[in-house]
């Protein structure tokens, strides 16, 4: 890690020559409409935390061109508009259908990776975007045509690096199109974006070998269990401060277990050990994973952005970190 002079760090961005901050910032709930047709994070707010991240240290924004209909773009470019564009590392993402109606406003198919990347720098009030991810694999478009395209974008100046999101099941899938890649002396994947965090742990063994064989930068979204890892959470109640009614029935079987309150007993212990919020502790064990480049974290407001960014002041021993991967076994345990 080296060190930023004005608050986070910054770490190798995988095999290439690009640092990123050490914590990243997801902007998914930007313009977000919510069941009820309230905005969950509106553009006066959305920019203030853009701005409590760069006050920090902050350098790397994540986002994507359905991001609240395009206006988590739209109001990043706004708010690059007054700074020096070239501080800041912007990531998006593309795949999901914008078109009723139009088979080819969805995927990966070179019709449309190249109509929403025209887009995406429009919204975004650039002429480049530094890292392009596609949201999903899309089977029905060929490896060669997915990755001639981003290739053909890397070569016109219009993207510097490309990723893959959300692809667990699918890791043999970016293996076999960076080798393609290579051998047509393409552009490869740098960097994948993968669902990482103290609960969810199927992407140890196979999918991070993949990763460290490849020398691709994993950048986890969902740091914090989708808030379970907070603290907010309640053993007997299930949830405290939010109606239950709210939640998924099957979100509440993906978390509120007994196995996973079993390990937030433990998480909670070692928060007190080090005098940290169990969000803290949890990002801090992120970042001591064995291939993992920097997590991607999110806020709803200031000062929740705040605390978790101070997760990179936080120092757990080894034995700490210990504790905490073998208080819920893995897929792969020993990993």
């Amino acid at each position: 890690m080296s060190d930023s002079d004005d608050g986070l760090g910054f770490v190798q961005f995988g095999d290439t020559g690009l640092q990123t901050s050490e914590l990243q910032f997801g902007t998914w709930r930007f313009g977000k409409e919510t069941e009820e047709g309230d905005i969950e994070i509106g553009e006066k707010r959305a920019k203030k935390l853009l701005d409590a991240y760069a006050d920090a240290g902050g350098r790397y924004i994540d986002t994507a061109d359905v991001y609240g209909g395009g206006k988590s773009e739209e109001w990043i470019g706004d708010w690059l508009a007054d700074r020096d564009r070239e501080r800041y590392t912007i990531a998006s993402k593309v795949y999901w259908q914008i078109r009723d109606g139009d088979p080819n406003s969805r995927g990966n198919n070179r019709k449309n990776v190249r109509d929403r990347v025209d887009a995406i720098l429009d919204r975004l009030g650039t002429d480049y975007i530094d890292v392009l991810y596609i949201h999903r694999w899309d089977d029905q478009t060929p490896t060669r045509e997915l990755m001639r395209t981003l290739n053909g974008l890397v070569e016109e100046g219009k993207v510097h690096y490309i990723g893959a999101s959300t692809l667990r099941p699918n890791a043999w899938k970016v293996a076999r199109a960076n080798e393609l890649a290579r051998s047509e002396g393409w552009e490869p994947f740098t960097v994948v974006q993968p669902r990482y965090n103290l609960v969810d742990r199927e992407i140890e063994g196979d999918y991070l070998e993949m990763a460290r064989s490849e020398g691709l930068a994993v950048c986890p979204w969902s740091p914090l269990g989708q808030g379970f890892l907070t603290g907010k959470y309640d053993r007997e109640d299930g949830l405290t401060g939010e109606s239950k009614a709210s939640e998924s029935s099957r979100w509440e079987e993906s978390y509120l277990t007994e196995e996973n309150f079993d390990l937030h007993d433990v998480l909670d212990e070692v928060a007190d050990e080090v005098d940290a919020s169990p969000a803290q502790v949890a990002l801090t064990w992120l970042t001591h994973r064995d291939g993992v480049t920097a997590p991607i974290v999110g806020a709803r407001t200031v000062d929740q952005l705040e605390e978790n960014l101070a997760a990179a002041d936080i120092d757990l021993s080894d034995e700490q970190v210990e504790r905490l991967t073998e208080a819920k076994e893995g897929p792969y345990a020993g990993l």
